[in-house]
């Protein structure tokens, strides 16, 4: 693979049952460019998490994905209401998501630290108020 191929998806923050298409569709991506089995579930499990926090805490938002040579990248960016404390936020078990959220099973607090456990690199920018985006990379 000489070139970079860029995948787009849009994340549906008004429904969980579209929260998981993109990581869906990101595997089949994966599976046809020859990438490993265990990279792809990494990076699909990494992604699965983000579209999740998409819905749950941010009205969705946009996945870019960038696969080259060297990595896999997976770029999450939304306008929610941003995270206040990014620190805490890394802590498993934490959580902001509503009751009515955890009554769907969703809202453990194992978002953040799953998608930093799969991917080797993980940065977030958050603004309260403005939105979060965060870019994990995953090596190949």
């Amino acid at each position: 693979m000489s070139d970079k191929l860029t995948f787009d998806f849009l994340v549906d923050g008004t429904d969980f049952t579209s929260a998981g298409q993109a990581s869906g569709k990101l595997k089949k991506n994966l599976r046809q460019l020859g990438i490993a089995p265990e990279t792809i579930r990494r990076a699909s499990i990494a992604m699965y998490e983000g579209e999740i926090n998409m819905v749950i805490h941010a009205g969705g938002g946009k996945a870019t994905v960038t696969v080259s040579e060297e990595c896999i990248e997976i770029t999450l960016a939304d306008n929610g209401p941003g995270i206040r404390d990014i620190e805490q936020a890394m802590q498993e078990g934490f959580s902001t998501a509503t009751d009515t959220v955890r009554s769907l099973g969703f809202g453990a607090g194992m978002g953040l630290p799953n998608m930093k456990r799969y991917s080797d690199e993980m940065t977030i920018d958050s603004t309260v108020g403005v939105g979060t985006t965060i870019v994990m990379k995953i090596n190949l």
